[in-house]
């Protein structure tokens, strides 16, 4: 059996697996949770940090999340604020058990950061007018 990668399919096969594994990833995302008027359980902290996750592969780079969670007597809430760079997204939200707010703080945010996204992707580069095209050219073809 040979010890050394070569040039052959399974050497190949291995490379691109590797790659592949390194671009999905997922990022690093340090999870924050801070708990108000209500004990901190592992559980809840746990469902939170694969919840948002889930929701940080769509930037694709290193982040940052601070959940709080709070209840009073009935209303149970939550706060999240995410930021990534310059990025910074927020939201805020209400109902009757903690596990359904984690639910739907990570929906909201990652609908906010995949709309970033896409306007991100959708963003125009300026063309070059025809000045500019036909003096680069004139200035390529002048011999020195």
């Amino acid at each position: 059996m040979r010890t050394t990668l070569g040039k052959g399919k399974r050497s190949r096969d291995l490379k691109r697996k590797a790659k592949r594994a390194a671009r999905l990833a997922a990022p690093q995302l340090k999870v924050e949770v801070t708990f108000r008027h209500v004990e901190p359980t592992d559980a809840l902290r746990q469902y939170a940090e694969r919840k948002f996750g889930h929701v940080a592969r769509v930037l694709r780079r290193p982040s940052e999340a601070h959940l709080i969670l709070s209840v009073d007597k009935y209303r149970h809430s939550g706060e999240v604020t995410f930021k990534s760079g310059r990025l910074t997204a927020t939201a805020v939200e209400e109902d009757r058990d903690l596990y359904a707010v984690i639910d739907l703080l990570a929906d909201k945010i990652g609908g906010q950061l995949r709309r970033h996204v896409e306007k991100m992707a959708a963003r125009k580069t300026r063309v070059r007018s025809a000045p500019e095209i036909f003096g680069e050219a004139a200035e390529e073809s002048e011999p020195v």
